[in-house]
């Protein structure tokens, strides 16, 4: 289908949400996850590593079947200009999601990746919501995290690329639910001949989802998350057979099998980072997939 920020039928709400009779098992539970961002901070300000992405999940259960369309039908509507997806994840899985991120595109020689690191909750009134982007544009916390990832993308192209126009300050970028940090990386590809998924899987995957250095950084993952992440944090997009596509990554997504979904959400850690203020990002990253599963806040 084509893009839903050209469909003028997006501005019609989509039907809500039943409220449904959700059983909600957080793993790790709420204390035991910021134990774990309070440990990778100590392993940070030791000089191990500079930069750690953690998650946690919500595993949910109802007792009637899940109608996976509504729930793609309100992702797409309440963030029309981020990624919708659904797709099958095998076993009789679905991976469904809306990301706010694009990896890479390529069409033709022109290559784009937007980055996203850095972010805050939105508030709840215009002059708090403004508030909140305003600071989060300042926060050398966020700032920090945002140039890691940018630095390491704009390090992982300029090998492919005749040119690359990288920015000297991010901009923000909104969903319903969350105020990011952006930046918009342009280039020029020296051969025609490589293609989007090639370039994806060089950039993949980014400090954004992971950390960095990334080897150490996948190691402290694997020592603190007591679960698999599955296709979370991977990506998911499309390629013609001309080599153009658009790649994305795997976030503000869910893994859906008969009445069952199981929910993502992570938190960039770096030295500032504060157990409490990692949980409620995470919490309202969470909020997306909830809202369109019409799990009551």
């Amino acid at each position: 289908a084509g893009a839903l920020r050209d469909d003028p039928l997006i501005a019609l709400p989509a039907p809500p949400a039943e409220q449904a009779d959700w059983r909600i098992d957080p793993v790790p539970a709420p204390e035991a996850y910021g134990a774990g961002v309070a440990a990778a901070v100590e392993r940070l300000r030791g000089g191990e590593l500079s930069k750690v992405v953690l998650a946690r999940t919500l595993e949910l259960s109802a007792e009637q079947p899940l109608d996976l369309p509504a729930i793609l039908q309100r992702l797409a509507r309440r963030d029309p200009g981020g990624y919708t997806f659904a797709v099958p994840s095998g076993g009789g899985r679905t991976l469904v999601g809306a990301s706010p991120e694009l990896l890479l595109s390529r069409r033709g020689t022109a290559v784009l990746a937007n980055p996203l690191a850095g972010s805050v909750p939105r508030g709840e009134d215009l002059g708090e919501d403004v508030r909140r982007a305003a600071a989060l544009l300042e926060s050398p916390k966020d700032l920090h995290e945002h140039a890691v990832v940018v630095d390491a993308i704009r390090e992982a192209l300029a090998p492919y690329c005749r040119t690359l126009e990288v920015p000297e300050r991010p901009t923000l970028v909104r969903t319903a639910a969350m105020w990011h940090l952006a930046t918009t990386i342009r280039g020029e590809l020296a051969d025609p001949a490589v293609s989007a998924l090639e370039l994806a899987c060089a950039l993949h995957p980014t400090p954004a989802v992971c950390g960095t250095p990334t080897d150490v950084a996948r190691r402290v993952i694997g020592e603190v998350e007591p679960f698999d992440r599955g296709l979370y944090t991977g990506m998911v997009g499309w390629e013609d057979a001309t080599g153009d596509g658009e790649w994305v990554v795997t976030i503000r997504c869910a893994e859906a099998e008969g009445r069952t979904l199981r929910v993502y959400a992570g938190a960039g850690v770096v030295e500032q980072s504060r157990p409490e203020a990692e949980l409620a990002e995470t919490s309202a990253k969470f909020r997306t997939f909830l809202d369109a599963a019409g799990v009551a806040r």
